[in-house]
């Protein structure tokens, strides 16, 4: 995997820095996976390129970037609207036909969907910037959502880069399997949600 040994060379030079900015980048929709860069701010730490960088400390560098990235993106969606759309930046990850397709899945899932759109690489920045023009939740509560699901993701990245910082070929591999793992999890739970739903309508009606 290429681009994990380029983010490595590039962090390797710059830390923290490099981490925190490539993070909030990716938040605002470059194609860059923010797995990988997380990855690679771990390795570096394992690596011991750089005298004095902490794994931990690279952890709360990665959660304030990925967290800061994210809330940007809902923040653009609450103050600008639907003008959102004009920005340059943007114009290519939220097109009219993807805005129409978040506001529909944001209308069928709630807010739920703010917690597992972490979850879903391409589209965890089109729903946290319709989410923002819907106004359905407040900042706080988006950043409390975001946060928590962060929390479960960004720690298991950056450990992972650690602790198989000399063994990358073993990394890639499991880079490969944990992201088929984590994307039937997060069906799974779709699923198991979507079903106690109808089960709650269906009970309801009947009584």
């Amino acid at each position: 995997m290429e681009i994990l040994h380029e983010l490595v060379y590039f962090f390797s030079a710059y830390g923290y820095i490099a981490v925190f900015l490539v993070l909030v980048a990716c938040g605002f929709g470059i194609p860059i996976p923010e797995d990988i860069t997380l990855i690679a701010g771990g390795v570096i730490c394992g690596l011991s390129v750089r005298d004095g960088l902490s794994v931990h400390l690279m952890l709360v560098v990665s959660l304030s970037g990925v967290l800061i990235g994210d809330g940007t993106m809902f923040l653009l969606g609450r103050l600008l609207g639907p003008k959102v759309k004009t920005i340059p930046l943007l114009k290519r990850i939220f097109t009219d036909k993807i805005y129409h397709k978040m506001q529909e899945k944001i209308h069928r899932y709630g807010n739920r969907i703010l917690f597992f759109a972490r979850f879903l690489p391409g589209l965890r920045a089109p729903i946290f910037i319709t989410a923002g023009i819907s106004r359905r939740v407040s900042y706080l509560k988006f950043l409390l959502m975001d946060g928590f699901a962060a929390l479960i993701s960004v720690p298991i990245w950056v450990y992972a880069g650690y602790y198989f910082a000399y063994d990358l070929d073993n990394l890639i591999i499991w880079i490969k399997k944990s992201e088929g793992i984590t994307i039937s999890i997060v069906i799974l739970v779709f699923v198991v949600i979507i079903s106690r739903f109808f089960i709650k309508k269906i009970k309801s009606k009947n009584s």
